[in-house]
């Protein structure tokens, strides 16, 4: 019995010691980005009110601003590289501003490296400007209302900037195209 105890406090010293000796050779966490302005609401609370503001990079280093899309509808996408269902429905969303050039501005804010959504944002031949983030992109999406940080996540803003809809999973197009024909 006691070298049973020998053995389970041996161990517990060298498993305490091997998680100690990991979270110092990974070095200190990043600490995100303070959160500005108002609690993240659901995307239900939103409708109706004014769009958050947010800042964010393209790959090439540009900032981009809410306000940069003001005067025009902006059907904002939040998306990954490494998400199945965003990557299925860029297509669709290319095709969308294609289709209402001059009348909608589709963003995408990716939830990846800048480069890696770069490369990606030209295989697919996107019509519609790609900006980039991590932390700052997750408050973002909180800000517009995704609180459970899902993606893809895709929120409609009219021309005044007022949120209109929003929607957290794959998008269906004939939604979308009704949610697009109601602002007119």
């Amino acid at each position: 019995m006691q070298r049973l105890l020998l053995i389970v406090a041996v161990a517990v010293v060298a498993a305490a010691g091997g998680y100690f000796a990991a979270m110092k050779l990974a070095g200190p966490a990043a600490t995100p980005a303070p959160v500005t302005g108002p609690p993240p609401a659901a995307p239900a609370e939103l409708i109706g009110e004014r769009r958050p503001d947010f800042a964010h990079r393209d790959p090439a280093g540009r900032i981009w601003s809410a306000a940069d899309f003001d005067g025009t509808p902006v059907l904002l996408n939040f998306w990954a590289t490494w998400c199945a269902p965003c990557v299925e429905e860029m297509p669709m969303l290319s095709g969308l501003q294609r289709a209402h050039e001059g009348r909608l501005q589709v963003v995408g804010i990716a939830l990846d490296d800048a480069e890696r959504a770069a490369a990606f944002a030209r295989d697919l031949d996107l019509a519609y400007p790609v900006l980039v983030g991590e932390t700052d992109v997750v408050i973002t999406g909180q800000r517009y209302g995704n609180r459970s940080g899902m993606l893809p996540f895709t929120v409609l803003v009219d021309a005044q900037g007022t949120v209109r809809w929003a929607h957290l999973g794959a998008l269906d197009a004939a939604e979308v195209a009704s949610q697009i024909a109601a602002l007119d």
